[in-house]
């Protein structure tokens, strides 16, 4: 128990511990408030409770064969005068010689021909232990004994009652884990740009990859800003760390470029007032970024960089190689305001690719060598596409790429953004 921070898979443990050793069925309620809120508010007498079923035994039967009757994630209400009410408003164990009426009535309703219902009504022994946690009842634990065995005792009672101890904890931990997970998958999910739409002279796509698990939110982020004159920016960026305080940096800069792409400024310029913000902004100072400006009409595409690595250019046939920039620059939020841009002219459909240094740096590899794999994997993976035009070809190449980055026990997110040039007619 506890072992996995899975709320469901908790909750499978505890009637896996219950049934049908200790009891002919068991299950395990959670309070619904609970589970949407961060502290369950304690009411001497509420009206009603609502809970959700975490999870149910019954016997040795596997779960699938009463899903369909009693489903786990099925939110029930219990009025006041139910057992149940009773042991979250009380906070103590209800003993009784059978289910209660409400019980009974809703089970005849689920399923009134179903054999294994019959023999739920026909329980002789009723036991509802509430799961405390630090001092307030968030769920219970409800065991039936049918007939045919001893009804529970005191004794029974208290065990059942340290097991909802122990079980009251691990579930609290998944709860608090799961929440921090969905926290970190929207801010990802928000942040995603629509790289799907279609833009004159360019398709993208993109891959990311975070560092360890879900719930850690890391600091890169990148961005496709369509710009007046039918150009396209297109960045990738880096707030160094992980965390909360990575996460306010990475979306402020992110935020920042935006709006500063709807102004009629150079790819220079950008970079500039980029810097600046990121001078004010907690976290942001020594962020890294690469933007690039394409032009399909005028054939050009212009970098600018803050202390990130170098973009990759294939051409028809290849081979990948970095694009050699006129300086590289600073990290942003130190003030240089240097930020010379380096302008490529493409007569002919090119790839592009920006990513972060996660796709090439690790402990075993310096970053030169990793740039030289990453281009090696471009070239071996865009020569593997059977269609270049197909829509899927470039997210399928983006897979490819980060497939082969290594594996995901990481310390560094891998981002990557890819984009087929296609100049304009002369």
């Amino acid at each position: 128990m506890g072992s996995e921070l899975d709320l469901r898979l908790t909750g499978r443990h505890v009637v896996h511990a219950l049934a049908p050793g200790f009891c002919d069925a068991a299950s395990v309620y959670l309070l619904q408030r609970w589970l949407l809120e961060e502290q369950p508010r304690r009411t001497a007498d509420p009206p009603q409770i609502e809970a959700r079923r975490l999870a149910l035994r019954i016997g040795a039967d596997a779960t699938e064969d009463w899903e369909h009757l009693l489903p786990a994630d099925e939110v029930l209400v219990f009025p006041r005068e139910t057992p149940y009410a009773r042991a979250i408003a009380t906070g103590q164990t209800q003993l009784l010689d059978g289910v209660d009426e409400h019980t009974v009535e809703r089970l005849r309703k689920t399923a009134p021909e179903h054999a294994g219902v019959d023999a739920l009504l026909r329980t002789a022994s009723f036991l509802i232990v509430p799961l405390r946690l630090r001092g307030t009842a968030v769920g219970f634990i409800a065991c039936t004994r049918g007939p045919d065995r001893e009804p529970f005792a005191r004794g029974e009672a208290v065990a059942v009652e340290s097991l909802g101890s122990r079980a009251g904890v691990a579930l609290d931990n998944a709860r608090r884990y799961e929440r921090e997970r969905r926290t970190a998958l929207a801010i990802r999910r928000s942040l995603l740009p629509d790289t799907g739409q279609a833009f004159d002279g360019c398709r993208v796509a993109h891959g990311y990859r975070p560092a360890g698990q879900d719930n850690v939110i890391g600091g890169d982020w990148f961005d496709v800003l369509p710009r007046a004159g039918r150009r396209l920016g297109l960045i990738v960026g880096d707030a160094m760390g992980h965390g909360p305080e990575s996460a306010v940096a990475m979306i402020q800069l992110r935020t920042a470029v935006r709006t500063l792409a709807g102004l009629d400024i150079g790819p220079s310029e950008l970079l500039h007032r980029l810097d600046a913000v990121a001078g004010d902004t907690p976290g942001a100072p020594f962020a890294t970024c690469m933007y690039a400006e394409w032009d399909a009409d005028l054939r050009t595409c212009t970098f600018v960089g803050a202390g990130h690595p170098p973009p990759l250019v294939r051409g028809p046939g290849g081979p990948a190689v970095p694009v050699s920039l006129a300086t590289p620059g600073l990290p942003l939020g130190l003030g240089t305001g240097r930020h010379e841009p380096t302008e490529l002219h493409l007569s002919e459909p090119a790839l592009l690719l920006l990513y972060s240094d996660g796709l090439v740096e690790s402990r075993t590899q310096d970053i030169d060598q990793g740039i030289t794999r990453l281009a090696r994997a471009l070239d071996d993976g865009a020569e593997g596409i059977p269609d270049p035009a197909e829509p899927d070809a470039l997210p399928a190449l983006c897979g490819r790429l980060l497939a082969g980055s290594g594996c995901d026990d990481v310390t560094d997110d891998r981002t990557l953004l890819l984009a087929e040039l296609t100049p304009g007619r002369k």
